[in-house]
């Protein structure tokens, strides 16, 4: 099972300079790669392969020298991401390829001979031996190394391990629980908890609006419009990680306390184009809360299934099943017209949603359990065919992640009262 481990590295001055060549490079490849592959497709209709983009290497290494400032294996992994990048795209898993720029973010891999020596991580003889803030121990063999730099100027090592071990399977044996997202609560569970909303981006709104107006006072292309800049990113970074700071703790008390985690698939994309309410959704960051249940609940073999966004968790009543005509948002408490129970619209909505996992969950485990019934009359030529079978996945589609997964534990900043 492949875990991924963050830690901050404090490069001294030559080292910056260092990377910062490496990081052009890698930029610099990637772009003319792309232009390249963009050319090729509009005169032959096809796009060049991985092998073919690496094959340029030697070529552009001799009409343009500069290029052996970063290390070669750095490069090589830049034509690997440039075809995983379209091969993503043509399965619809996200956008077309873009350019990269040399403001904001940079980034590079190293796909091999990188070790850990101590308190210092050691890369390639160029760049030599970096200090790193190693705040917890990992076992296994390290695959991959990307060093990064943020807009605020901070540099990272991410690191991917293999420890060797396989995922557990998922089992539905246990405490099930539904979660309903929301604005004025983040999240509202079929147990009646509910845990207020954050609002990050809206305590330090005052503190940005300071550092953004500074920064258009400056002129550009100055030095002091830089230092303003990187003001205005440092404040971003820390509304991220304090967000992220909260999802990782709420997400891991949710799934150390629960077999079963069943989420509504909400639209945020869709969400987000009500310019009332777009600022407000993007702070809560729904999306990297249900990934962050996701990886938690299958690292730990538990049970993570996400419910229709059409399916009428809000209006349909817990206890007997009615369903009302419309419900305005504005209407937080209800009371059914059939049972006359009255209803929290929020709690009534999770229940709902826990309720419909948990159905769709025995009708998963009926089909698979008939499936298997169909294959062992075959094995016994006892049927010659398969009647009433059905080809589609139930549940409706199911999002995929990657594999690498970063682990919170063992970290200075968890909490292990929510783990226990």
């Amino acid at each position: 099972m492949y875990t991924a481990y963050k830690f901050r590295i404090y490069p001294d001055t030559e080292q910056k300079q260092a990377l910062a060549k490496a990081f052009g490079c890698c930029r610099w490849y990637w772009n003319y790669s792309l232009e390249l592959c963009q050319k090729t497709s509009q005169k032959t209709g096809k796009s060049l392969s991985r092998g073919a983009i690496q094959g340029l290497l030697p070529g552009l290494k001799k009409e343009y020298p500069w290029l052996s400032d970063a290390y070669s294996q750095c490069l090589q992994v830049v034509a690997l991401n440039l075809s995983r990048a379209y091969q993503n795209f043509f399965d619809k898993r996200a956008k077309f390829p873009r350019f990269k720029s040399k403001h904001g973010r940079q980034s590079m891999s190293y796909p091999a001979k990188v070790t850990f020596e101590g308190d210092y991580l050691k890369l390639n003889r160029k760049i030599g031996k970096v200090y790193c803030r190693r705040h917890r121990d990992f076992e296994g063999t390290i695959k991959t190394v990307t060093i990064s730099k943020n807009s605020d100027g901070k540099y990272y090592a991410s690191v991917l391990v293999d420890d060797g071990l396989d995922k557990p399977s998922a089992s539905t044996e246990g405490k099930a629980v539904g979660i309903d997202l929301g604005l004025t609560h983040f999240a509202i569970t079929s147990d009646g908890s509910k845990f207020d909303n954050p609002q990050h981006l809206a305590k330090h709104q005052h503190n940005l609006k300071r550092k953004q107006q500074k920064l258009s006072r400056k002129q550009k292309g100055s030095n002091t419009r830089e230092k303003a800049r990187r003001l205005v990113a440092k404040v971003h970074s820390k509304i991220s990680r304090c967000r992220e700071d909260f999802l990782h703790k709420l997400s891991r008390k949710i799934v150390n306390e629960n077999q079963v985690i069943a989420v509504e698939n909400l639209n945020v994309l869709g969400m987000v184009k009500n310019h009332k309410l777009a600022k407000a959704i993007n702070d809560c960051g729904w999306g990297m809360f249900c990934t962050m249940l996701k990886y938690k609940a299958e690292n730990e073999g538990k049970t993570y299934i996400e419910v229709d966004r059409f399916f009428p968790s809000s209006k349909t009543c817990h206890v007997c099943l009615n369903q009302v005509s419309s419900l305005p948002l504005d209407i937080r408490n209800w009371t059914c017209e059939h049972c006359q129970t009255n209803h929290d619209r929020d709690i009534n909505a999770s229940i709902n949603i826990r309720n419909e996992a948990l159905r769709i969950l025995r009708v998963r485990n009926s089909a698979s359990q008939a499936e298997c019934k169909t294959h062992s009359r075959h094995s016994l030529g006892t049927s010659d065919t398969a009647n009433g079978g059905s080809v589609r996945r139930l549940g409706g589609k199911i999002s995929c992640l990657l594999d690498a997964t970063p682990n919170e534990i063992g970290s200075p900043n968890f909490n292990e009262a929510l783990a226990e």
